[in-house]
């Protein structure tokens, strides 16, 4: 014999969490599609924006760091990028540097070779643990002659700062070019070694905590 009041109030139990769970589904959708929205409408140009690809083999980035004693060059390349044009004006982009690509080239053999080990050491950048650094543009005032005032995010070492800095863009045939001189801090990327910021007494052996990058950027 089935007791009727027991099995209706299974089949009403059911029904509920049968109604919770698609309730929950709903609202997991829900936000899913928000974030997506979001993400979406925070990526997305302007009507008639451009993304061109940046050709990381036409490309270079050249570095200068110094020391109370001397200073190093060397370059580092380029892994990936885009600049966003509106009717052949600059309006934003971002760039990629393969941080494992280091190199020194003011000196020969093993002497290279261990400074840029160094380099790419904890003492410094971590590259083993932050393989890439990135820049994002964030606003870009156009001025006379090609030149723009760019404020961007600069990340490395998985930390992110604010950097200013002019860049020229002009035309090259059917791509762009675009140049600029970054003046870096990295005491603000928990690059410490050999900063009088956090060491006392280096006395010479003191490396300064500025160093410059100069990009040049071709797209494809």
């Amino acid at each position: 014999m089935v007791h009727l009041p027991t099995t209706l109030t299974r089949i009403c139990c059911s029904v509920e969490v049968l109604a919770n769970d698609f309730d929950n589904m709903y609202r997991t959708l829900f936000a899913f599609l928000f974030i997506l929205g979001s993400v979406l409408i925070a990526t997305a140009g302007k009507p008639g924006d451009d993304y061109v690809k940046i050709n990381p083999a036409a490309s270079k980035i050249l570095w200068t760091g110094k020391k109370v004693t001397g200073q190093h060059h060397g370059s580092i390349s380029l892994k990936e990028g885009t600049l966003q044009m509106q009717k052949g004006v600059l309006v934003g982009g971002s760039f990629t540097i393969d941080m494992s690509t280091i190199k020194d080239l003011d000196l020969n053999g093993e002497y290279a070779g261990k400074l840029e080990n160094h380099l790419k050491s904890d003492d410094f950048f971590g590259v083993a643990t932050y393989p890439v650094a990135t820049l994002i543009i964030l606003e870009v005032k156009p001025k006379e002659y090609n030149a723009y005032d760019i404020k961007a995010n600069l990340t490395i070492k998985g930390i992110t700062q604010p950097i200013e800095f002019v860049a020229i863009v002009k035309p090259e045939g059917k791509n762009y070019r675009a140049e600029s001189k970054l003046n870096i801090d990295r005491s603000l990327f928990n690059v410490k070694y050999g900063s009088g910021k956090f060491y006392d007494d280096l006395g010479d052996k003191t490396i300064y905590d500025e160093f410059e990058l100069n990009v040049t950027l071709v797209t494809e």
